[in-house]
């Protein structure tokens, strides 16, 4: 099959929920993707949305699956499989949080956090289940998720939300403070906002947040969905604030490259949760969690955060040296293998585009911040290509006749 036809049966048959970019992949090994006429691609996004943290198709992700879809594929949570006992055990103790809970996506961690908190702190207080969140999140497209997400475009159209929500901005502690009250049973927060551009928390912030809610009895969730598993140098960016919170939801990275998510919560808040009160029919399948059973322990055993942070210095570096070189780019953000960079002018769309029609794929935020999610295991040598591209791609946006930039370059959160 070639792009065309793709794009007619996507056409044809697909609900049109994507925007999708001009490009039919066929394979991938690493930090690199190949294309239907085998063109080959470097891969700044992980896949898309940070998912392929060890690069695609590693090998011994690969393995482990074929073995296990030999094995056992499926069997419902009526019953124990090894991968899962497995997994779980070797999550609770790389955690804050022991109790796991396994599913299917980040959208259904957030869910479960949610249902958990209010399950919790309606055990203590009959009116205490409203849930703080902060301006500008992102937590997921179900109905909870959504809702809990602080931007209003994702909201529209699909009202009534579900009850009980604050919005507040973030690493803003004050407003935190007066936010949170006797009827607030959680506050949960993304340790880096990075659908909205990267922007990380302060220690000091998180740190404050951990202590109101300490104060008020309030849980804190940390939505590590996209964060969590190396990604910001660390095994989970709550450590770099050096604080603990109650529960914790990854995903994206988890599955090295197939879908599962997962709920982490402290021993004393799971408790709250009873048999029947929460669960997922396909969450924490042999196959998957066979899977990410060796995604996570080559995770921890080759050292990948350490290099991830490594990787982020240099990362930095290179885009100071772009900033340097463009006064268009105005500034950047860098936490690891996670970096945003933003723009003066509305031309993110035509760097996007150039860059795929020289071999490097990158996302964007609106039209003017592009966002990089590179795979754990980059190198410098591909760093320094992605800088390449970008310089000469900036360039070539600034030389070109104003005009209103394509919806097709514009990466849809």
């Amino acid at each position: 099959m070639q792009l065309h036809e793709a794009q007619c049966l996507d056409s044809a048959y697909a609900c049109q929920v994507y925007t999708r970019t001009p490009l039919l992949i066929t394979r991938g090994a690493g930090m690199y993707v190949w294309d239907d006429q085998d063109r080959q691609y470097l891969d700044f996004c992980s896949g898309g949305r940070a998912v392929n943290a060890l690069g695609h198709c590693h090998p011994v992700v690969v393995a482990a699956i074929q073995e296990q879809a030999a094995t056992l594929l499926h069997t419902s949570n009526d019953f124990y499989t090894v991968p899962q006992a497995r997994l779980m055990e070797l999550l609770a103790s790389h955690c804050a949080c022991r109790r796991v809970f396994l599913c299917n996506s980040g959208a259904e961690a957030n869910e479960a956090a949610l249902k958990l908190a209010r399950k919790y702190g309606t055990r203590k207080a009959a009116e205490r289940w409203e849930v703080i969140t902060a301006q500008q999140s992102f937590h997921g497209r179900t109905f909870g998720a959504m809702t809990a997400t602080g931007q209003p475009k994702y909201q529209q159209g699909f009202g009534p939300l579900v009850p009980g929500f604050r919005y507040v901005p973030f690493n803003d502690l004050p407003a935190m403070a007066e936010a949170i009250t006797t009827h607030t049973c959680a506050v949960m927060l993304e340790p880096v906002q990075g659908e909205s551009g990267g922007y990380p928390a302060t220690p000091e912030y998180l740190q404050g947040v951990r202590r109101l809610c300490d104060d008020a009895g309030a849980l804190l969730i940390m939505d590590e969905v996209q964060t969590g598993l190396g990604r910001t140098g660390r095994l989970f960016a709550y450590e770099h604030a050096d604080i603990k919170p109650d529960i914790v939801t990854i995903a994206k990275a988890l599955g090295g490259g197939v879908p599962i998510g997962a709920m982490l919560a402290t021993e004393e808040v799971a408790q709250a949760f009873a048999p029947g009160d929460h669960a997922s029919t396909f969450g924490g399948s042999a196959l998957v969690a066979a899977a990410a059973y060796v995604a996570v322990s080559t995770i921890i055993d080759e050292c990948l955060p350490a290099h991830a942070a490594e990787i982020g210095h240099y990362l930095a570096a290179r885009c100071a040296d772009l900033q340097t070189a463009h006064p268009v780019v105005t500034g950047y953000r860098v936490v690891g293998c996670m970096a945003a960079i933003d723009l003066a002018a509305p031309i993110a769309p035509d760097v996007k585009s150039y860059a795929l029609e020289h071999g490097v794929i990158i996302q964007t935020v609106g039209t003017q911040m592009i966002r990089l999610l590179p795979a754990l295991i980059c190198e410098r040598v591909q760093v320094d290509r992605l800088i390449e591209v970008l310089d000469a791609g900036i360039h070539a946006a600034r030389q070109r006749p104003a005009a209103q930039p394509s919806s097709a370059g514009i990466d849809p959160q």
